[in-house]
């Protein structure tokens, strides 16, 4: 099976100064068509770091797809860095020269003489079309191996990848195909479904099986490669019903969906309605369900009570019972549920009462305690939670447990 790998070229990718959404784009379209991507290098406008990085990437797959430094200014080095790896001169092409000259023309600007380098391709190498800027592209074979280079800029490398690379690739693996399915889980962490998994997660198998968790969200990937489309799809879905026969109710979803969108879906479907009390969440919970298109099917009302105040003001939690318990408790997290589903008039509702920190924990009660409560008119349930984390991750695994647990409670 053909592989590809990408280097992206660019101090500022180094620094953080810009962000690579390049070798992002470029991993997806190449999924896309069955070309697995192998490895992925960044690395300095420097030609002899740029020359390694060809060589490393050579040495882990058969087309190379390098990004950046084909601009006119003196630290876009990747041309000469070509011309050194593949041992041959720059030449000037003068159609290519007269081509941007013309770019300029066009807008009434005299061309930089700087921009002339522009012009230079390797001997041997081929021009690759640039449509939306001046800088043309590489492409060169070397020891059975496919070396391109393309512009940083990623409206001019996306066009010219669609254009000119992605119809040589697709000649080159007639035979080749890859499917990826995404299962979306929620209620076990990634150890304890690993061990669920047992022998399916081990390293060499078709369809490969891996694991991203993130927010209390674990997202597994099924990766199928076959010699036709028709047969990886048929590998996945296979895995796919062997992963649900295994996880059950963990398993939430596929590819895009957020839990969100389940549980929106299936208030829709039900007629049902929902509203929230939230509080160390800060209304978190409500962007999430209101995030999806057409929420106020199912979503009436939310009150971000964060005080002590507004939990007795707006959605009548008994004041003697804040006294009591505290507002970080079972009793309160209960209260804010009902109060809200009473007041609200909808069918269920949430509250959620805790501590995100990084401040305010105590020893009984220390930061990362967090208390969630689903009420219907069928029952009431609370979930104690001990999250750990900054603030941000506390709040987010609160509302992703939130409507999971939701999603558990509504029939099904």
């Amino acid at each position: 099976m053909k592989k590809a790998s990408i280097v992206s070229i660019g101090n500022e990718l180094l620094s953080g100064q810009t962000v690579d959404t390049n070798a992002a784009h470029l991993s997806r379209e190449l999924l896309a068509i069955g070309m697995p991507v192998a490895s992925s290098y960044t690395v300095a406008d420097e030609i002899a770091v740029i020359v390694r990085a060809l060589n490393l990437a050579g040495g882990d797959a058969d087309i190379i797809l390098a990004t950046g430094g084909l601009g006119p200014t003196d630290d876009d080095l990747t041309r000469q860095a070509f011309a050194e790896f593949l041992g041959a001169e720059l030449q000037m092409h003068e159609e290519l020269l007269q081509k941007m000259q013309g770019f300029f023309a066009r807008r009434n600007l005299q061309m930089p003489e700087k921009n002339r380098i522009q012009a230079y391709i390797p001997a041997g190498a081929k021009a690759l079309p640039n449509n939306r800027g001046t800088a043309p592209g590489i492409i060169a074979e070397a020891d059975t191996k496919v070396f391109v280079a393309m512009p940083g800029v990623p409206s001019e490398m996306k066009q010219m990848f669609a254009e000119s690379v992605l119809p040589k690739l697709r000649q080159l693996i007639p035979d080749q195909a890859v499917v990826v399915r995404k299962l979306r889980c929620c209620g076990a962490g990634e150890s304890i479904i690993a061990e669920m998994l047992g022998e399916l997660m081990q390293r060499g198998r078709n369809p490969l099986i891996n694991c991203t968790p993130e927010s209390g969200i674990v997202t597994l990937h099924i990766i199928a490669t076959a010699g036709s489309g028709d047969e990886a799809q048929q590998l996945v879905e296979n895995s796919e019903k062997l992963l649900r026969n295994v996880l059950g109710d963990l398993v939430y979803g596929t590819d895009g969906q957020t839990l969100a969108d389940v549980v929106g879906l299936e208030l829709a479907r039900r007629g049902k309605t929902i509203a929230l009390a939230e509080s160390c969440t800060g209304g978190l919970l409500a962007k999430l369900l209101t995030d999806a298109s057409g929420a106020s099917k199912y979503f009436t009302h939310g009150w971000v009570t964060y005080s002590n105040k507004a939990k007795i003001g707006e959605i009548g939690v008994p004041a003697d019972l804040i006294e009591k318990h505290g507002a970080v408790s079972e009793a309160v997290a209960r209260a804010m549920a009902r109060g809200a589903r009473e007041k609200a008039c909808a069918d269920y509702a949430i509250g959620i009462t805790g501590t995100a920190g990084p401040s305010g924990g105590t020893e009984q009660k220390p930061v990362g305690l967090v208390y969630i409560c689903v009420d219907s008119n069928d029952e009431s349930q609370v979930r104690r939670c001990q999250l750990s984390g900054d603030r941000g991750s506390v709040r987010r695994r609160t509302a992703q447990t939130a409507l999971n647990l939701l999603r558990l409670q509504l029939p099904h």
